[in-house]
């Protein structure tokens, strides 16, 4: 449109004076226009004020005339002023189109200049791409150039434009050489993990800082990035199967070499009987020092701890050297807590350096770590369908529950499955060794057990040790299937405590064997079991009764005739017949001054006999504390009896001792442990 402007008369109408000046002021052209219209009418206004004023209608007056020619004159002024009204507005619309116009070519002009430096390629390029080594940092910014380049030609090839195809050779050129430089720096990064004693972790780290060469290959040669990712997969397989195959070896000779067998379960007679025979040379396979181990957790629960559950694998070359050994639990933390820190860091590098996220990356994992995976379960299958050590099992199960919550923890889910295939081969293995356990005792024959004694029994050791230990570590990841088993041990324990007790001659034996082995269970489960746990409230009641029983039991030699005197005046005295009793003076004289005569020898008796029988000197401090107590409350029943109508003319009653003294001589009987 602006090519049609006559040039010539826009420099005329410049030229004007008003029009000067109106530029001049920098005012906007449509106001002035208004301003000028205004003037004029106020001009116009003024003239005819003035005209009627004088008296100009006369035609030969000459106000008439002078009138006549200010007229003309005005009129001649207003059509220049609504000439240049117009010339004014055609100026400013011709200078909008010029702005328009300017605005479109500064557009094209940006576009193109954009155009023109993305299709230039510059020396420094060329040069860097073909002499520079690839770990110069010059060179991986000519690269990002480069692939902005590549980028900018396919598009430019998309819309068939012609400049495109003066850069394409070259753009090509330096593609296939920087390709070309790229794969080979890679492979030998990847090689040099194959060297013996290489700690891969270094040119792995070195690697990370060229993450966009892999980049650049998947954009732009696809089958050199494929090469350098199978490359990578098949080197790293075999890197970490031989590794952890070699590792895993060398830890199974720094085990211990006494393990459990099929023979040691909890009801099996004590192998500690037969050591003479070994040591004699009867048999040629020696035994455990004490089946009790095998069922005592000890020092072993610490495996669970942070401190040792994270910490720095085993060396089994400066094990051997300084000839330690470790039970299994401990060979199984290194072993897989190695697998967990190298698994979680391969993962990070490879949705790191390779880009991949989800089943990609899960994918891309197994193929590296599929066939260590595999390995180890097979290996784990091998060892574990001989293992009979129950305790090493659990602690296995929860070493893999506790790396689990860590693996989840930092969010890394590739080992999820192979945590879930362990657990599935330990977990069968330590119910199937519980129930060979509850077997055992259930079909144990106390007769068979050796010589009758009523200290606590081995078989009820290994259960209390065993089971504190079990509940002990159950109590962070609780199970109900070990819950259930325990609860069939329990029972099992009980019965069999109740058929050794069965084979005493006399109840106060019986009681003697029955409250110093439930003693002992309860001080063992309450060293790691809570006091709430089922186990420990369960012997608490059975130990209770037990202890009443015999306090009932050692009173009722030296003051059976008072406790059952009492115990039958009171159930007489509930009926009110209380006098079918009142001619039982003579008994009443014999019970009243035998316990006069008696007491203290029987008491102390009692109290030798107590710390006798019974292992835990504080059980039997408790134990005579209630008898005497007990034998206070009868006494204290007797007097009550004796101070009823019926009995207050016996003179005996002068007899009785006093119950505040009684108090103070028992006082004096009570054991201080």
């Amino acid at each position: 449109m602006l090519d049609l402007v006559d040039i010539s008369l826009i420099k005329a109408n410049l030229e004007d004076d008003l029009v000067k000046e109106a530029l001049k002021t920098g005012v906007d052209l449509r106001q002035y226009s208004k301003q000028v219209e205004s003037e004029l009418q106020r001009i116009e206004q003024a003239s005819i004020k003035d005209y009627n004023q004088c008296n100009c209608s006369c035609p030969g007056s000459i106000y008439y005339f002078t009138c006549m020619r200010m007229e003309g004159m005005l009129s001649g002024f207003q059509s220049d002023l609504w000439s240049i009204s117009s010339e004014i507005q055609t100026l400013q619309q011709q200078s909008v189109s010029m702005s328009v116009r300017l605005k479109n070519r500064q557009a094209v002009r940006s576009h193109l200049s954009q155009l023109v430096d993305e299709l230039v390629v510059p020396g420094a390029m060329i040069s860097t791409i073909l002499d520079s080594p690839v770990t110069e940092q010059e060179f991986l910014e000519q690269l990002h150039e480069l692939n902005n380049k590549i980028n900018f030609a396919k598009e430019l090839s998309f819309r068939e434009t012609l400049a495109c195809s003066d850069i394409q050779d070259i753009v090509d050129r330096l593609k296939l050489k920087a390709v070309s430089k790229i794969r080979e720096f890679i492979l030998q990064k990847i090689y040099s993990f194959r060297k013996p004693m290489t700690n891969y972790q270094i040119p792995q780290n070195t690697l990370l800082k060229y993450r966009f060469f892999y980049q650049f290959l998947l954009a732009n040669e696809r089958t050199v990035a494929k090469e350098i990712r199978d490359e990578y997969v098949d080197t790293m397989s075999k890197i970490y199967y031989s590794y952890f195959k070699s590792y895993s070896s060398r830890l199974l000779k720094v085990q211990y070499e006494e393990v459990a067998d099929k023979d040691d379960l909890m009801g099996v007679e004590d192998t500690a009987k037969k050591d003479i025979l070994h040591k004699s040379g009867f048999f040629s396979k020696p035994s455990l020092k004490s089946r009790n181990t095998i069922f005592t957790l000890g020092q072993r629960g610490t495996i669970l701890s942070p401190a040792e559950l994270e910490g720095p694998i085993l060396v089994p070359h400066t094990a051997q050297r300084g000839d330690c050994r470790y039970p299994y639990e401990t060979l199984f933390r290194s072993q897989h807590f190695g697998l967990l820190d190298n698994g979680c860091r391969e993962f990070l590098f490879l949705c790191d350096f390779f880009m991949v996220t989800g089943n990609s990356a899960l994918d891309l994992f197994n193929c590296i770590m599929g066939k260590t995976l595999a390995m180890f379960l097979k290996s784990m299958s091998t060892y574990v369908s001989d293992c009979y050590d129950s305790i090493a099992i659990f602690l296995c199960i929860h070493i893999i529950l506790r790396f689990r919550a860590i693996t989840a923890k930092r969010n890394i889910p590739v080992l999820d499955k192979y945590w879930d295939a362990v657990l599935e081969l330990l977990w069968p293995r330590f119910e199937l060794i519980l129930e060979m356990n509850i077997h055992s005792i259930r079909s144990t024959d106390p007769q068979r057990l050796g010589v009758l004694d009523t200290r606590p029994h081995y078989i009820t050791r290994r259960y209390a040790e065993f089971s504190s230990a079990i509940v002990s570590i159950n109590q962070t990841f609780p199970n109900e299937k070990t819950h259930t088993l325990l609860g069939q041990l329990q029972v099992e324990v009980e019965n069999f405590v109740l058929k050794m007790a069965a084979e005493f001659p006399s109840r106060r034996d019986q009681l003697i064997f029955l409250i110093n082995n439930y003693d002992m269970l309860l001080g063992v489960l309450m060293e790691r079991a809570a006091d709430d746990s089922k186990e420990v409230e369960g012997f608490q009641q059975l130990l209770l009764a037990r202890t009443q029983e015999f306090i009932e039991e050692i009173l009722s030699a030296p003051f059976g005739g008072m406790i059952a005197f009492v115990k039958e005046a009171e159930a007489l005295m509930e009926k009110g017949q209380l006098d079918r009793l009142k001619n039982d003076e003579a008994r009443i004289t014999q019970l009243v001054r035998g316990f006069s005569s008696s007491w203290k020898q029987s008491v102390e008796a009692m109290s030798q006999e107590v710390m006798r029988s019974f292992t835990n000197f504080k059980n039997g401090t408790s134990i005579i504390q209630g008898a005497l107590t007990q034998l206070i409350q009868y006494y204290h029943g007797f007097h009550k009896v004796l101070s009823q109508p019926t009995f207050r003319a016996l003179t005996v009653r002068s007899e009785l001792i006093n119950l505040h003294h009684l108090m103070v001589e028992v006082k004096k009987h009570k054991p201080n442990f």
